[in-house]
């Protein structure tokens, strides 16, 4: 009789393990529909040339147009990365890239080439702190440098609540958050 329901029980914690087991794979694949890895290609690519975790890239790739190769947003960004025609003409130039305005953006290996050439830039200037250089990437450097110069945040990124525009604040803290589930679902 003892031997039975010891059997008994170890079933049970057999049946309830293969359950969480389940459910624990079921949210994963729900959050990688969510969360996915798209144009993989050229944000491994670009990401290994310029030294950016790529998933960081995908995270600010979702952050910014959730993957639609077509957005451009209201102030004129346009694309995957959604890159400012201005910015993505100076780094075209720099890499030697023709840039033929209205066009370039909406090619998704450029849009990401360069895109990941400016946060790589940004991460540089910005002492490789990359909630700074998010705020930058969303804002403009104009604006975060005269933040930091007049103490609205520091340098270093630990005080990115202190963020002034709502929507760099809540793009940084959106980006980061992506970029948490990206490393949890693909590290």
């Amino acid at each position: 009789m003892k031997k039975k329901k010891i059997i008994c029980i170890i079933f049970i914690i057999l049946i309830v393990a293969i359950m969480l087991f389940s459910v624990v794979k079921v949210q994963n694949v729900v959050y990688k529909y969510f969360y996915p890895i798209k144009y993989e290609e050229y944000v491994y690519k670009y990401s290994e040339k310029y030294g950016i975790d790529p998933l960081l890239i995908f995270s600010i790739i979702k952050a910014e147009s959730n993957f639609d190769e077509k957005v451009v947003s209201s102030s004129g960004a346009v694309g995957l990365m959604q890159i400012m025609e201005s910015t993505a003409e100076e780094i075209a130039e720099d890499l030697g890239i023709k840039y033929v305005k209205g066009e370039t953006l909406y090619n998704p290996e450029l849009n990401i080439m360069i895109g990941v050439n400016y946060y790589a830039r940004l991460i540089k200037a910005y002492n490789n702190d990359s909630s700074i250089a998010l705020a930058a990437y969303n804002a403009g450097i104009g604006n975060v440098d005269d933040w930091i110069e007049n103490e609205v945040i520091k340098d270093d990124g630990s005080d990115i609540e202190n963020i002034p525009f709502n929507e760099t604040n809540n793009y940084v803290r959106k980006t980061l958050r992506n970029y948490k589930i990206y490393e949890k679902l693909y590290k």
